[in-house]
């Protein structure tokens, strides 16, 4: 694990953002055992060989999970926003969400990365 990306995830001044951030976190490290991780452009950027398969961003009232490579995943419409090739998770406080889902959507989507 990156500290990097830890101080940006211990930094965060909300408590849910920083637990929600360390689980996303987690889900991309069970569907990409040997991801690498960087701080980029001030966020988590996580990848696979060298290309990008996830991102988690924070703003005032929320969390986002970004997984790249998504023009070949099925989701529902309502829950992710953003172009076919990269599709976003917006989480606000409290909202529920389901780990193993998001980790076979990134496993799919890093597949061919």
């Amino acid at each position: 694990m990156n500290q990097e990306v830890n101080e940006f995830i211990e930094a965060l001044k909300e408590s849910w953002q920083r637990d929600l951030s360390a689980k996303l976190r987690e889900v991309v490290h069970q569907a990409i055992p040997d991801v690498q991780e960087r701080i980029q452009y001030k966020k988590p950027h996580f990848l696979k060989n060298g290309k990008y398969a996830a991102v988690i961003s924070t703003s005032k009232d929320a969390v986002s999970f970004t997984i790249f490579n998504a023009a070949v995943l099925e989701l529902p419409e309502d829950k992710f926003d953003g172009p076919p090739e990269r599709k976003t998770l917006k989480l606000r406080q409290g909202d529920p969400f389901d780990p193993g889902y998001l980790v076979s959507l990134v496993i799919q989507a890093s597949s061919s990365l």
